[in-house]
Formats: structure tokens, sequence, C-alpha cells
């Protein structure tokens, strides 16, 4: 009888563990199909939005405003995905975005390959997710370095501009004063000038108003 007990829980424990462990897979299974289920909606939801960046400039004011707010909850389905590197590919995903907007207007229906090549990358990310982090770690690398690079040159840019509209300010104004002034001027050192021969013209009318008033005044 105690040999009987023994096997009886011995066989209970066993079966409990079957049972946990198939109850285990079971329910690991349906949290990966559901996580492949939301990276798969989150990847299409990604390529509509970039079909609608590449053509973004023909787009009404309403459907741009829609499309940010679709947009804007990938990116937090994306960041919240357990897939590594979700967080990489939802800056990388933002980037590539904002770029077919900007070139929208410019290049049209042409960026139909860029879309393309957007959809193969983020396929790959689903598939390969630890090898495509590292491509997308890396483009984000030379994308901030190239934006560096573009500011620096573009404050360069601007100090020349200044610089450039300084010197031709002064330019300006250095020959009008010069044409402005004569030899009998005295500068002072506020920049303003006083016209001696005007001032002599002044004296030699006083002279001749008090010549002419002397005769009547003898008479």
């Amino acid at each position: 009888m105690l040999f009987a007990a023994a096997l009886f829980i011995v066989a209970v424990v066993v079966s409990s563990l079957v049972a946990a462990g198939a109850s285990r897979r079971a329910l690991r299974g349906i949290v990966d199909q559901r996580d492949r289920e939301q990276k798969q909606a989150a990847i299409m939801a990604l390529v509509d939005a970039a079909t609608e960046a590449s053509v973004w400039n023909s787009l009404t004011p309403q459907e741009q405003v829609l499309s940010d707010r679709a947009v804007a909850q990938t990116d937090t389905l994306v960041r919240l995905s357990p897939v590594k590197g979700a967080a990489v590919a939802a800056d990388w995903a933002n980037h590539q975005l904002h770029e077919m907007k900007r070139n929208s207007a410019t290049y049209g229906y042409e960026l139909d390959p860029v879309v393309e090549e957007f959809r193969d990358r983020l396929v790959e990310w689903s598939k390969k997710p630890a090898r495509a982090r590292k491509d997308f770690e890396a483009d984000l690398r030379r994308w901030r370095a190239e934006s560096a690079g573009s500011e620096q040159a573009l404050i360069a840019e601007q100090e020349s501009w200044v610089a450039k509209q300084h010197h031709e300010q002064y330019a300006e104004v250095k020959p009008a004063a010069t044409a402005g002034s004569r030899p009998g001027d005295i500068t002072r050192s506020t920049g303003g000038t006083i016209n001696t021969s005007t001032t002599q013209r002044i004296i030699d009318d006083v002279k001749v108003l008090e010549a002419e008033r002397k005769p009547s005044s003898v008479s």
C-alpha cells in the first residue's frame, strides 16, 4: 500500500508538471502570436505612412493631420513591442518618414524605390531584429554626423553673410561721408561736422546789415 501511495503521488506530481509545462508553452505561443501580429500591424502601418509621406505635398491638410496621428500611434506601438531594437527601429523610421515628406515636393512619385527599401528594411528587422538593429544604428550615426556637418556649414555661411553685409554697409556709408565733407569742415569726435564756410557767410551778412544801419543813424 505504501508503494501504491508513493506511485500515486509521483503520478500526480508528474502529471501536474506536464500540465504546467503544456500550459506554459500554450501561453507562450499565444503571447508570441500576439507579438507577431502587433509587429506586423506596426510594419504595415509604417509602410502605409511611407506611401503617404512620398506624396505628402499632394495631400490635403486634413489628410496630413490624420496621417500624422496614425504615425504617432504606430510609433508608440513599435516602441512598446518586445522585439529587440524596437526603439532604434522607431527612430530610424521617423527619420525616413521625415525625409520623404521633405522630398515629396521635389521628387514626388520618384520616391517609390525609397518606399520599397523602407518596407524591405522593416521586414528584415521583423525577421532578424539583432542584425537589423546594428544597421539602423549605423544609419542613425551617419545621419547625425551629416546633420552636425551641415549645421556647422550653415553657421559658417551665416557668419560669412553677416560679415559681408557689414562690409557692404560700411563701404556705402564711408563714400557718402567723404562726398559730403568739405576741406573747411571740422570733424567732431561723434562723427558730426561744423561747416566753417557757412559760419563765415553768416558773419559777413551781419556785417553788411550793420554797415547799412550806420548811414541811416548818422542822418
